[in-house]
């Protein structure tokens, strides 16, 4: 099957994702480096500022860009016009969707369940990115392996969000081709692509560091 979407990652839990028609939609705007090129549509996982940063999203802002997230943060979207879904809504472009999915804590007090906050699933003629947003490994995850994630971009700084055992645990859940370790600040990700072989060989584990992915 053709190239849908190239990834990059760009710093913390922060993605740009280049669709094949040529959108470009970005993924929690953090630490975003001037002259980036400018987004078609910006999604928000919740309002915590590594993920919701008013001054990134102002360096790819243009007037016809779309901010999207949680119905939960509905007010802080409003600042941008930006539009709140509810978890498993649709948000549909001619040659790709966007779907909120649920991302909290259940260990750590700082991600609650009640605050509705979101992961986000990208999809395009066959092809899926799953960003994970901030939470822990939650029962959720399971739902995807149906879903035949191509992608999953899986937070594993363990501060947070999940360490580098429970993030190979939700990898086997959620049962990727590809798994990208994100939200992470100072540890050796080869470390994760050492677990991640020891339970599952079978996902492959790709660290954008230097480099994009295409799928």
């Amino acid at each position: 099957m053709d190239t849908q979407m190239e990834i990059f990652w760009l710093q913390h839990a922060c993605f740009k994702i280049k669709m094949f028609s040529g959108r470009i939609i970005y993924l929690d705007p953090y630490h975003i480096k001037d002259g980036e090129e400018k987004a078609d549509i910006i999604v928000s996982s919740h309002t915590h500022g590594d993920h919701f940063s008013k001054s990134d999203i102002k360096k790819i802002w243009r007037d016809d860009t779309v901010l999207l997230g949680p119905a939960s943060i509905e007010s802080s979207l409003k600042k941008f016009n930006g539009q709140g879904l509810e978890i498993g809504e649709k948000f549909a472009y001619k040659d790709f969707s966007i779907e909120l999915f649920p991302a909290y804590t259940i260990n750590k007090p700082t991600h609650p369940k009640s605050n509705h906050w979101t992961g986000t699933i990208i999809e395009s003629a066959g092809k899926s990115v799953y960003h994970a947003g901030d939470t822990e490994r939650i029962p959720e995850m399971k739902d995807l392996r149906n879903r035949k994630i191509t992608v999953a971009l899986l937070p594993c700084g363990g501060t947070y969000t999940m360490d580098f055992e429970e993030a190979s645990d939700a990898a086997v859940d959620i049962q990727p081709e590809i798994v990208v370790p994100m939200h992470n600040w100072d540890k050796d990700l080869n470390s994760f692509k050492d677990i991640m072989a020891k339970k599952d060989p079978n996902i492959r584990v790709e660290i954008l560091s230097a480099k994009s992915l295409k799928i």
